[in-house]
């Protein structure tokens, strides 16, 4: 059976999702004036984490300080980050996918493969049903998304990264050597700064150039696994599966794939911080508590790196989790090598009431009860309505306790 693969990848997600909500709100739509999504627009804190086309002209940077961007646009509309509005509308647009394709597979929290092969009699035309969900996306929740067609999942997503947005492209494996080898070697999948420099330096400056690359140069250049898959991602080859998720969550779990990379020990707090405040509030609602958690980083070359954590007590407390988190990725990152993803997962569920510490002198429970303050007001009124801007000082007293109660030997 041959395969069919669509990319389906919401158009500057984070901003868009904002956008969405202010118009509906009666606002204007920031995709249209210099926006940005970023820090405390009072403070001038914070990194710039996603931006308009009318910013990006102006020269903002996704990743630069919110000062800088400030410098070059002094009108320039901050929009604080809200992983909550993004989880919600991230699970909008996947449930119009799903109610499409057999398997559904989140890629991240802004971008999915959808795996219709076998389903030629239900849509003889590809590309018709691609034109159809894309469209669905965007009459019914506002945002658009790209959708690339393919065999397999790299020449999907390839395919989805051409000209936006609110479009749809092929790249079938007919079309890799007029769509996708003139291309600079810098956007093939997998290539990061420094994997495209050492390209450059090998007189190799086109993914078609790569492509004729014999495999066993690369290998000896780069490393036999690095060099084995650009060699045949540069040909269009991939055989990895679409995994659909199953129903029952066995976990919690958050990332965010920035434009640009983080550099700064500050902005991946402000993001973690962020991170854990949605997946703890998620959670919360289920009525869960974790009792391991772990922090996932990707560099610029796509490598993956993770730490865990196993708890003596399971918690849904937001310090906490934040707290623990800062510290696996304080083992993690080098404070040197650009960053391009941060994640934290909660596993190890348990839905029953956690046991007390015998350490815990009430600040535990009172933190417990104050994050549930917070998830009620703002279920109520909105997530702007509280910020925690006090969040690191809060869990810091939670983690002093805390960390008393956590094995050190049990880290992974």
């Amino acid at each position: 059976m041959e395969r069919l693969i669509f990319h389906v990848d919401v158009n500057s997600a984070y901003l868009s999702w904002e956008a969405v909500r202010r118009i509906s709100e009666g606002g204007e739509d920031l995709r249209l004036v210099p926006a940005v999504i970023g820090g405390d627009p009072e403070k001038r804190t914070g990194v710039v984490l996603a931006k308009s086309i009318p910013a990006k002209k102006l020269g903002v940077k996704t990743g630069e300080p919110l000062s800088a961007a400030l410098r070059k646009c002094p009108d320039l509309i901050v929009a604080r980050p809200d992983f909550r509005l993004y989880e919600k509308n991230s699970k909008a647009f996947m449930d119009i996918c799903r109610s499409y394709a057999p398997a559904v597979e989140k890629a991240s929290i802004d971008e999915c493969f959808c795996d219709f092969s076998g389903t030629g009699y239900l849509y003889p035309d590809p590309l018709a049903v691609a034109h159809e969900l894309k469209d669905r996306i965007r009459d019914s929740l506002g945002f658009t998304v790209n959708v690339g067609v393919s065999r397999n999942k790299l020449l999907a997503k390839m395919a989805s990264d051409f000209e936006k947005p609110d479009k749809v492209h092929t790249l079938f494996p007919e079309e890799i050597q007029r769509k996708l080898w003139p291309l600079p070697v810098g956007e093939l999948f997998g290539v990061g700064g420094n994997t495209a420099s050492k390209l450059r330096r090998l007189r190799i400056h086109t993914i078609g150039e790569l492509a004729r690359t014999p495999p066993d140069t690369l290998q000896s250049r780069l490393g036999n696994k690095l060099g084995l898959q650009l060699h045949n991602f540069s040909n269009g080859i991939d055989d990895s599966p679409v995994l659909a998720e199953p129903e029952e969550a066995k976990g919690y779990s958050i990332s965010t794939t920035l434009e640009e990379d983080v550099t700064e020990i500050d902005s991946a707090r402000q993001i973690l911080l962020a991170l854990a405040d949605s997946v703890t509030a998620r959670m919360r609602s289920d009525g869960a508590q974790a009792g391991c958690v772990a922090v996932t980083i990707r560099d610029n070359d796509f490598r993956n790196k993770s730490h865990q954590r196993q708890l003596d007590l399971p918690t849904d407390v937001t310090g906490e989790v934040y707290e623990i988190a800062v510290s696996l990725f304080a083992e993690l990152w080098d404070r040197q090598t650009p960053l391009r993803l941060l994640g934290i997962s909660l596993t190890n569920l348990v839905r029953e009431e956690a046991q007390m510490s015998l350490f815990d002198d009430g600040s535990r429970e009172k933190a417990r009860k104050l994050d549930r303050a917070v998830d009620a007001i703002r279920g109520k009124y909105g997530s702007e309505v509280i910020r925690r801007g006090s969040a690191m000082e809060t869990s810091a007293r939670i983690g002093q306790r805390y960390k008393a109660q956590t094995d050190p030997e049990k880290d992974a």
